[in-house]
């Protein structure tokens, strides 16, 4: 079942045919499901997905291929509020609305945001940035939860470290890992480098490693600033969508970067980016962004995908939803056929699709 507006027959067409340069080992997930990311207490606006991956213990609530969402709203609709990640779990039984099984429930005021990942040791990571009444007056500087595989807060890294964690991807070496966080409150983007243990995850470092992304309130988005990261370990360059400056940009040596740069190279300001949001990196290589339509919006390509080569030439693009700002959280997950499926989040419906990019 497929929500009104998507269109997989035309993501199937568009990514087909093309070859798989980075193909990698991913989590098992279905070929097409849909389900609504709405949990019993009503949170709305999921923003980040994350897949459980291949490797990640089996004696927890959640295991490899599952799907995880956050959500940024409260049942009233304020921003910053929402305290759940939900989990859909592949082949299981559609949900209905309201009823999105719950993996984490933070409790009132957490906004967790597009900052969701998974650490194959057994661990989930989440970003917050919190608001008391839905407005960018009230917003605070959050963290980075860490929650074990049953849903447990175990510890959390601070805003001391971060500064509104927005966005995260995860190079994950099993007792090690890097992860980049984009900083939505000062457009900023640091690397974390990560100890895992058995029982803990800690912090050997920390380091800025961009500046100088725009960062804005806005009525419509809350925020705007650094958002969607896609990090190409065959060259060491993190690719950053900075939503407020409508445009992808490619910081160097990002993996072992001692000193930040300011933003990095240009890739793309193409005209068919309309505030691009999540980021990652299709099987082929090129780069997918998610336009959330807060900045240079055309009520004739709502809620678009938009697929573009890594030296930012545009290639092709597709809605997740007939209306605007409905794309938000993706990844790209693969199956045992060698197929490789696209998870998106549709904020307008509050539901989640995974769709095939190759059948």
């Amino acid at each position: 079942m497929v929500q009104p507006g998507l269109r997989p027959i035309a993501l199937i067409a568009a990514f087909a045919a093309l070859p798989l340069l980075h193909a990698a080992a991913f989590s098992i997930l279905p070929d097409i499901v849909t389900s609504t990311t709405v949990p019993a207490n009503g949170d709305v606006n999921p923003y980040g997905v994350a897949v459980v991956p291949a490797g990640f213990p089996a004696n927890g609530t959640i295991k490899a291929g599952d799907i995880l969402v956050s959500n940024f709203n409260n049942k009233n609709n304020l921003q910053g509020t929402g305290s759940t990640i939900v989990k859909l779990t592949p082949n299981g039984v559609i949900a209905p609305n309201g009823t999105a099984s719950v993996f984490y429930g933070g409790g009132a005021g957490h906004g967790l945001t597009t900052a969701l990942g998974v650490l194959r040791k057994g661990y989930v990571l989440v970003g917050n940035v919190p608001t008391t009444d839905g407005t960018s007056k009230t917003v605070k500087p959050g963290a980075l939860l860490v929650l074990d595989r049953n849903g447990k807060q175990i510890s959390s890294i601070p805003a001391s470290t971060l500064d509104g964690p927005w966005d995260l991807t995860i190079v994950d070496g099993g007792d090690t890992a890097k992860v980049f966080v984009s900083n939505v409150l000062n457009g900023t983007v640091s690397r974390l480098d990560l100890t895992v243990g058995a029982t803990s995850v800690t912090v050997k470092s920390a380091t800025v490693i961009a500046t100088g992304y725009k960062h804005v309130p806005n009525a419509a988005a809350l925020l705007l600033g650094p958002t969607g990261l896609a990090y190409d370990q065959f060259q060491d360059t993190l690719y950053v969508a900075s939503t407020g400056d409508n445009a992808i940009y490619a910081v160097a040596h990002a993996g072992s970067a001692t000193a930040s740069v300011a933003r990095g190279t240009l890739i793309s300001k193409d005209p068919h980016l309309r505030g691009p949001l999540a980021l990652a990196l299709a099987p082929n290589g090129d780069l997918l962004a998610a336009n959330g339509d807060a900045v240079n919006a055309d009520a004739t390509h709502p809620s678009e995908i938009v697929e573009l080569t890594e030296t930012g030439q545009f290639v092709s693009e597709f809605d997740v939803d007939s209306g605007q700002g409905g794309a938000f959280g993706l990844a790209i997950a693969g199956s045992p056929s060698g197929a490789f499926n696209l998870v998106v989040v549709d904020d307008v419906t509050n539901s989640l699709a995974v769709l095939p990019l190759n059948p």
